[in-house]
């Protein structure tokens, strides 16, 4: 019973560090040290992390161009080469890589992500020719 108890807790104590992560909050390492600390302290600082979890922090995506943790990257390369990542995430994605790129440098990690997306990127059809004229000239002729 007190073995079932211990593993209970730890479950519950690593909550806020798997929802962060689901959610690819971009200070999960930090919210993963709460956890951990919380358990060091009796459990205190378990609220804060949970409510870390749920709240991103303001003006993050205007500092570092995205809200997002780098891992959302990485994950979307995974994807994007199994082809499960539709275009226009994909353009959306590119998007932000870019936008980070406008702010910081970016990571060797990141750059290679984003060089890779862009080569998986499909390219855009070339625009059809507007068939306005010739038809107005097949009504005339008719």
């Amino acid at each position: 019973m007190p073995v079932a108890a211990v593993a209970i807790l730890l479950m519950i104590h690593v909550l806020p560090e798997k929802i962060a992560e689901k959610r690819h909050h971009p200070q999960k390492d930090a919210i993963q040290m709460l956890c951990f600390l919380s358990l060091v302290f009796g459990g205190l600082l378990w609220p804060v992390a949970w409510l870390w979890t749920y709240f991103k922090p303001l003006g993050y995506r205007m500092a570092y161009g995205t809200d997002k943790h780098d891992d959302y990257f990485f994950h979307a390369r995974e994807m994007a080469r199994r082809g499960e990542l539709p275009a226009d995430e994909l353009g959306y994605i590119l998007g932000e890589l870019d936008s980070i790129a406008a702010r910081r440098i970016l990571p060797p990690e990141l750059q290679r992500v984003r060089d890779e997306l862009e080569a998986l990127q499909p390219s855009a059809p070339p625009p059809r020719p507007h068939d306005g004229a010739r038809g107005d000239q097949r009504k005339g002729d008719a």
